[in-house]
C-alpha cells in the first residue's frame, strides 16, 4: 500500500479572484489530463492512493482544494457570499483555463469523489467544451422525475433566502466544531463512510481533521451551508442530467459502492433507469468513498472506460 501512497508535501498555489488554492500535479509531461475533485470535508490528499497510479497509467494527474477545503482558503459569507457547487465549478473552471490549458489542448476528465461529483456534473453543463467526461463516485443529490423548467414562486424566495441566512449566522458552528474534532466524532462519521473499517487510519483521520481545525473553518461552513441550501434547481443533479441529457456530448460514469449508507445504491439505479446512456458501475462491499476504500478497483474501473471512449 505504501508504494501507492501519494505525498501532498509538494503542493503548488494559484490566486484565484484573491483567494489562495491549492493543487498539484503529477506526469504533467503526459498529454492526457484528468482533474481530481474531493468531496466534502476532504481535500486533494484523499486521492493518496490514485493519484500515482494514474500518473502510472499515462495521464497528467491534476488535484485541487476546492474553495472553503483542504488547504485552500476559507473564506466566510462576508467575503464569498456562499459556497455552492455553482461558485466551486467556477474555479474548476477558470483553473482549466489558466492553470491547465497552457500546457494541454486535449479536453479534461473529471474525476469526483460525492461532492467533488456534483462540481464536475455542473461543469460538464457549463463548460462541455472544456470537458471530454466525467466520473462521479457517488453523485451526492437524490435524483428527482420533477421538472424544474420552472422555479418556485419567486416571491418566496428573497425571504426563504433571507431566513436561512439569519439561521445560518445564528448556528453555533465554532462550538460543533470544537465538538466535532474533541469528541472524536469525526472519526465516527469517517467509519460510517467506509465499510471496510480497516481502511480507517491515521492518515485519513489527520486528512480530515487538519482543515476543520483551523479557526477560518467555521466561517466556510456558514458560507456552504447558507450555498448548499439556497442554490437555484439548476444546480441540482436532477437540472443538470436532464441538461447533460439533452445533449449527449459529455460521458458520464458513475462508481457506487454496494455499501454506501450515506447515499444509498438505490439512487445510483435510479440515475441509470431514468438516463440509460449514464454508465453505472457497482462495486461489492464498498462503502462512500470507493477511491480510498478499493482504490484498485476504482482506478481500474475508471482507466478501462477512459479507454473505451470515442474520440480521445
Amino acid at each position: 500500500m505504501s508504494l501507492n501512497l501519494f505525498s501532498n508535501n509538494n503542493l503548488k498555489y494559484w490566486n484565484w479572484n484573491g483567494f489562495k488554492i491549492a493543487w498539484n500535479v503529477e506526469n504533467q509531461e503526459s498529454n492526457i489530463p484528468i482533474l481530481l475533485l474531493h468531496g466534502f470535508g476532504a481535500s486533494s490528499a484523499h486521492w493518496r492512493f490514485n493519484i500515482l497510479p494514474f500518473a502510472e497509467m499515462g495521464y497528467a494527474v491534476y488535484s485541487i482544494d476546492l474553495l472553503g477545503f483542504g488547504e485552500s482558503d476559507q473564506p466566510g459569507i462576508n467575503n464569498v457570499g456562499k459556497l455552492d457547487n455553482g461558485i466551486w465549478c467556477d474555479q474548476i473552471t477558470d483553473f482549466i483555463r489558466e492553470v491547465i490549458r497552457p500546457i494541454h489542448s486535449k479536453k479534461i476528465i473529471i474525476i469526483g469523489n460525492s461532492l467533488g461529483g456534483l462540481v464536475a456534473l455542473t461543469c460538464a453543463v457549463a463548460v462541455p467544451e472544456e470537458v471530454h467526461a466525467i466520473i462521479a463516485s457517488p453523485l451526492p443529490d437524490p435524483v428527482s422525475i420533477e421538472s424544474f423548467k420552472n422555479e418556485k414562486k419567486r416571491r418566496y424566495q428573497k425571504l426563504k433566502i433571507l431566513i436561512i441566512k439569519i439561521l445560518t449566522k445564528l448556528i453555533p458552528i465554532e462550538i460543533i466544531l470544537f465538538l466535532i474534532v474533541n469528541l472524536k466524532i469525526i472519526q465516527f462519521g469517517i467509519n460510517s463512510a467506509y465499510f471496510k473499517k480497516t481502511n480507517v487510519d491515521e492518515t485519513l483521520i489527520k486528512i480530515i481533521t487538519k482543515p476543520v481545525k483551523r479557526n477560518t473553518a467555521s466561517r466556510a461552513l456558514r458560507a456552504m451551508l447558507f450555498g448548499m441550501s439556497t442554490r437555484s434547481n439548476k444546480l441540482k443533479s436532477s437540472y443538470l442530467l436532464d441538461n447533460l441529457n439533452k445533449v449527449k456530448k459529455v460521458p458520464l460514469l458513475i462508481i457506487w459502492g454496494e455499501k454506501d449508507t450515506f447515499i444509498p445504491l438505490f439512487f445510483g439505479k435510479r440515475i441509470a433507469n431514468l438516463y440509460p446512456w449514464v454508465k453505472l458501475k457497482i462495486v461489492p462491499n464498498s462503502g462512500h468513498c470507493v477511491h480510498d476504500e478499493d482504490y484498485h478497483k476504482f482506478n481500474n474501473i475508471s482507466h478501462e472506460w477512459i479507454k473505451e471512449l470515442k474520440n480521445f
